[in-house]
């Protein structure tokens, strides 16, 4: 049973961190998912045992990856979500990701600019043209830093490249399109990486949230938040 790795926690939000393999928020009850792990929570905080009870007010404000690890952050009032919902809108969120990819980028950093559409038969998206009905444009910066071990470990015989990213858009799996599109595609991620299309189990993608900044919705102070260890 996973177990909730909270950062913050205050009368208006809560931030933490979701592990590789738990979904933001899931429709399925068979496994848990962070919508739910939060509400366990809040229930139990709140000291109400009574089954009749009214749910928790919770509001998903973004979303990871079922795949992907890092940090989130929930509404626990809908004056709350009104305002980070404002922010995010208004790209008043830094969301700030690590990821190991295969092979190196043409250039020490740059920004990726593409239209991507949401295949949602098959749960993935793909550039397209502008032209292409639901084409939304997605864009990313990326820098290429050293490659360390303080945040998700690279596998044996590692020679690719790790890179700080910084999204301006939030598309459906968006950095993980984009990064393949350029011959980079993230180690451990076997639906866009080519070379693990074929992998059957579970493989831990490189792919973290490891940095989110935003104003506190209420008293309007900035908050920053970074991980400095494996989020698993």
């Amino acid at each position: 049973m996973a177990t909730l790795n909270i950062l913050y926690e205050d009368p208006h939000i809560l931030v933490c961190v979701k592990p590789h393999g738990i979904a933001t928020q899931s429709k399925s009850i068979r496994y848990p998912d962070m919508v739910s792990l939060i509400k366990n929570h809040l229930t139990k905080s709140s000291g109400s045992r009574n089954p009749g009870s009214a749910e928790p007010y919770l509001a998903v404000i973004h979303r990871l990856d079922q795949p992907v690890a890092g940090i989130l952050v929930f509404a626990k009032t809908p004056a709350a979500a009104k305002d980070l919902n404002k922010q995010l809108q208004n790209q008043g969120f830094g969301k700030y990701y690590r990821a190991l990819v295969a092979n190196t980028p043409s250039t020490k950093e740059g920004t990726l600019e593409n239209y991507m559409v949401k295949d949602a038969r098959t749960n993935t998206s793909r550039i397209c043209s502008a032209k292409e009905n639901g084409s939304k444009i997605a864009r990313l910066h990326y820098d290429t830093v050293p490659v360390t071990d303080w945040l998700f470990t690279a596998p044996a015989a590692f020679h690719g490249t790790e890179l700080e990213i910084h999204l301006d858009t939030g598309r459906h799996h968006q950095i993980r399109v984009q990064l393949a599109s350029v011959g980079c595609p993230i180690v451990g991620d076997t639906k866009y990486n080519q070379e693990l299309s074929d992998t059957t189990g579970w493989q831990t993608i490189r792919l973290c949230a490891y940095k989110l900044d935003f104003k506190h919705p209420i008293t309007h102070k900035t908050m920053h938040f970074q991980l400095a260890n494996d989020p698993v």
